[in-house]
């Protein structure tokens, strides 16, 4: 059990005092009773949180929540702000805002003063170009300054935000933001990754040619790249005071893409209101940061961690953003960073921390008494990597997991800066989460693997699907399965002692080193190739950290599956998808398994493949070829060394990928 500080110094505390006087009631006792309270009391709870925060204030006798739905609630009627607003409201223009750096570069600050003149300077040049609330800006842009400068200043107009890291190319990209119809591309050309540079610009005229609504590319960095784009230089330079519109609390603020596991990625909408309460909620007390703090999270604009690094800015900490690899030229270049900049709060996969230790990283060996939070997401979190983490950094930094998603841009399931930690486990549920782990009637269970549910309504819960009439997708999404509860797709217990345990994905949805992707960005690029008929992949969580993600593939008549034929497979995949997507081993199988209405039994397999008995996986007779259930069931044993003696793959991991045990940015 470790990272406890004293309670009085949290902020979550000051707030318990804050809610105890406006209530009457003792709540800055034990976390349990502030959480209780936070969901059986909604519209008490979010309405201290709006006023504890100094929020615009609100027409007078209107309720926090308006109507309880899932979905279709209805918050803070009447209100309105704005997300730019808030993040400079009561800014000192001297502090440090934002923090940029590459892997050559020195960083780049920005102060408050600086970033509030950037962000009118881009707004005002959009406004030029016509925006206005509701249209859409999309951003094919690296984790840095010019990123959140873009988005900011899109807020501020109440237009909509959409972006996407240039880890995607730009089919991959256009996948998602040709949905939005945008009025302008911001963009850049180029990155650095590893030592390598890498070129977007054929992808850049790709999105380009395929946006047909476009009036306007604005171009970070090499404008000769994109020819005829408008150089962010020439956007950036003026002195256009920042006025953010006021707009509903429900008004549209950014769309993030789901993975696109069954098909096309979903834009998922998320408001203005809901998302400013969220972030300052989660950053405030559960991660404890205020001004002066310094937050690195490696992340890239295609994960909403991006979205919740950016969040930090609300509560006047100091963002962070590193484009390039946590292992450029050594294996602990991040922990380098985190001593380098002064970091307080640093965010990583346990995919990385895993790496570290086979690596033998020392982390003894840097300066990190500034660090005071280390935050670990995106995957399952083993015990004993925690513990190694604990051992090397010692009891003052507090190792805290969670677990949340793009659906709701923030955690179901945490810690508090005064909770304990156990490793292996997620402290508490988050303050305005109904969690709960239900079994497949939708009654709760405990000590046990249920499905993680949401029983009440979140603010952050999507405002709907972009261009989903009647709602029909976003309720098949979480609500189909367990009416009026929240399902969000993860096999998760809660022990006796409150705390939660995520034991990975129960849907589909290909989970690699904390960033979502869709099996069907795979399959499109790999399907094209005539010599592949059919290929399936999944992702399957190992102990330590580990994660496989291996790609069957079926051969068309008279091909055999050679290491010549991986490697195009693994360019295809490349080219159509990203490096990131490319698997771990490619199988040749017998044949892949489908429902009798088609669909690829993708979790079906995974469960196959970590030895569960078919009948407890699948109904045979609603299989097309139920004689395959037994085969990869055989290939996870063989795999685990348990004696059976399924076929093996000789496949040699991608050259051009990060280690399987490494973060995805």
């Amino acid at each position: 059990m470790t990272g406890r500080i004293p309670a009085e110094e949290a902020r979550i505390t000051d707030f318990a005092r804050y809610a105890s006087a406006r209530t009457g009631r003792e709540l800055a006792g034990e976390y349990r009773t502030l959480w209780e309270w936070s969901v059986e009391d909604l519209d008490g709870f979010w309405s201290a949180v709006w006023d504890y925060f100094g929020l615009p204030m609100r027409p007078e006798g209107q309720p926090a929540l308006a109507t309880e739905a899932m979905p279709g609630s209805v918050w803070f009627p009447g209100s309105t702000l704005n997300y730019a607003a808030e993040v400079f409201r009561g800014r000192d223009d001297a502090a440090t805002a934002v923090v940029a750096v590459t892997e050559e570069a020195d960083p780049v600050e920005l102060s408050w003063g600086e970033l509030r003149r950037q962000v009118g300077s881009v707004a005002a040049a959009l406004t030029d170009l016509g925006v206005s609330a509701g249209d859409r800006v999309v951003g094919y842009l690296p984790n840095s300054a010019e990123a959140i400068v873009a988005f900011l200043a899109t807020a501020s107009l109440g237009a909509i935000w959409a972006g996407c890291g240039l880890d995607y190319v730009g089919s991959a990209a256009l996948a998602r933001f040709a949905q939005l119809e945008p009025a302008v591309l911001i963009t850049a050309t180029q990155s650095q990754h590893g030592g390598r540079v890498v070129e977007r610009g054929a992808d850049v005229a790709a999105l380009r040619a395929g946006l047909s609504t476009l009036v306007a590319t604005v171009a970070v960095g090499d404008a000769n790249s994109a020819p005829g784009a408008i150089p962010w230089s020439s956007i950036t330079g003026g002195d256009d005071a920042l006025a953010p519109v006021s707009v509903p609390f429900g008004h549209p603020l950014w769309v993030l893409f789901s993975s696109g596991t069954t098909g096309r990625p979903k834009g998922i909408v998320h408001d203005h209101g809901g998302v400013v309460l969220e972030q300052l909620k989660h950053s405030a007390f559960h991660q404890n940061l205020r001004t002066g703090d310094r937050i690195l999270w490696y992340t890239t604009p295609s994960w909403m961690l991006w979205n919740s690094l950016v969040g930090a800015l609300l509560v006047g900490a100091t963002a962070v953003c590193y484009d390039g690899s946590p292992t450029f030229r050594r294996p602990d270049a991040l922990w380098q960073l985190a001593d380098r900049l002064r970091v307080t709060t640093l965010g990583t996969s346990p995919g990385y921390l895993a790496s570290c230790r086979k690596a033998d990283v020392r982390l003894g060996d840097h300066d990190l008494s500034a660090l005071v939070r280390l935050g670990v997401t995106g995957s399952a979190f083993p015990a004993d990597l925690h513990r190694w983490a604990e051992q090397e950094l010692g009891p003052r930094v507090q190792i805290v997991s969670s677990s949340g998603g793009t659906d709701v841009v923030t955690a179901f399931a945490s810690a508090a800066p005064t909770t304990p930690v156990w490793p292996g486990e997620l402290s508490v549920p988050c303050l305005g989460v109904a969690l709960n782990a239900v079994d497949q009637d939708g009654k709760p269970v405990r000590g046990t693997v249920g499905e993680l549910v949401v029983r009440r309504p979140m603010p952050s819960m999507p405002v709907r699907f972009w261009n989903d009439p009647g709602d029909l997708r976003y309720r098949a999404a979480y609500f189909d399965t367990f009416p009026a509860m929240w399902r969000h797709g993860d096999w998760t217990t809660i022990t006796d002692r409150g705390s939660v345990i995520i034991h990975g994905r129960s849907d589909a949805t290909l989970n690699r080193h904390g960033v979502r992707m869709g099996s069907g960005d795979i399959y499109g690029p790999v399907e094209e190739l005539p010599e592949v008929q059919e290929a399936l992949v999944v992702g399957v969580e190992e102990g330590s950290g580990g994660y496989w993600m291996p790609l069957f593939v079926t051969m068309a008549d008279g091909v055999a599956l050679d290491d010549a034929l991986r490697q195009r497979i693994r360019a295809a995949i490349r080219r159509g998808a990203s490096a990131r997507h490319v698997p771990d081993e490619i199988i040749a199988v017998p044949g892949i398994p489908h429902t009798r209405t088609g669909k690829k039994l993708e979790v079906p397999v995974k469960r196959l493949l970590l030895g569960d008995d078919p009948d407890a996986v699948v109904d045979p007779g609603s299989v097309d070829r139920p004689d395959l259930l037994s085969w990869y069931r055989q290939f996870g044993l063989a795999r685990k060394g348990l004696g059976c003696d399924a076929p093996r793959s000789s496949a040699k991991p991608p050259p051009d990928t990060e280690p399987s045990t490494a973060p995805a940015d």
